[in-house]
């Protein structure tokens, strides 16, 4: 079966989550465990926990079917040592809080060079802090996001991609999320079903598809290659309806999810719909 749902809110408490995924007839959600612009926050207690948990088993959410998202604070390459420190600090008590919410992924971006150093160097960084943080966790599957390649983002490339992937200790803790909207701005075509059949099996061939634990379902505003991050709502943008169906009748999309991060919230539940729709 896929599993679409969207990236919803936690406000009141992450255990409010997976009753707002249920609302909008999603059948998998992402979401932010702790303010995603704040370096700190509040430990989770038990109570919210125990919610979560039981709201999830309510709503038919499998820990696989859900892709939290780290803060978007972190960069796991800074060049600059105390940052780099208190980023892998902060990316390891996220990894903490997916656990103790008893979840298997956290999705992330890799990290920036802040042109203060070189590619490499920072994808060495970005592959270190996610071994330090897999080595002091159990459990959680680090699920590393390919960017739009804006500015000094990395991950923007499958080869970088793979750098990273062939770098990480432990395999079977690590993935890869794939963006639609990042993979076009970074100038992979999507826009024809043979299109998207070639990025697909690009990526396959670079980096495995055996790695990709979810998706983001997203249109670009930007056109192919811009390195520009604007989503668009699904069909409304740059990239067209190919790859959306191509993505909903892809045996390897089966069983993970797949996330709309599409400006609209309220018309979440009509793309979920439309893209269940596309399903043969």
């Amino acid at each position: 079966m896929k599993r679409v749902g969207a990236h919803v809110s936690t406000g009141g408490g992450v255990e409010n989550a997976p009753l707002h995924a249920a609302a909008i007839g999603a059948k998998a959600f992402a979401l932010f465990t702790k303010n995603q612009r704040q370096w700190r926050a509040p430990k989770l207690t038990t109570s919210s926990i125990d919610a979560f948990q039981k709201n999830c088993s309510d709503g038919g959410f499998k820990p696989g079917h859900i892709l939290p998202h780290d803060s978007y604070l972190i960069n796991l390459g800074s060049p600059d040592p105390e940052k780099l420190m208190r980023a892998r600090e902060a990316f390891i008590e996220e990894m903490q809080r997916v656990e103790e919410l008893g979840l298997l992924l956290l999705n992330f971006h890799p990290g920036s060079h802040l042109k203060e150093i070189g590619e490499e160097q920072c994808l060495q960084l970005i592959a270190e802090s996610i071994n330090m943080a897999l080595n002091v966790t159990k459990g959680v599957t680090a699920v590393i996001e390919n960017t739009a390649g804006q500015g000094t983002n990395m991950g923007n490339r499958f080869e970088q991609l793979a750098f990273l992937v062939d770098r990480i200790e432990d395999k079977t803790r690590v993935g890869i999320c794939l963006d639609t909207c990042h993979l076009f701005a970074s100038g992979y075509d999507l826009q024809t079903t043979e299109a998207a059949e070639f990025t697909f099996s690009e990526f396959d061939r670079i980096v495995g598809l055996s790695y990709l634990r979810g998706m983001h379902l997203n249109d670009a505003i930007q056109p192919l290659g811009s390195r520009v991050d604007r989503h668009a709502s699904i069909g409304k943008g740059k990239i067209g309806m190919a790859v959306f169906s191509y993505i909903m009748n892809n045996p390897a999309c089966e069983e993970m999810p797949l996330i709309l991060e599409t400006p609209d919230s309220d018309a979440w539940s009509s793309e979920i719909s439309l893209l269940y729709s596309l399903g043969r």
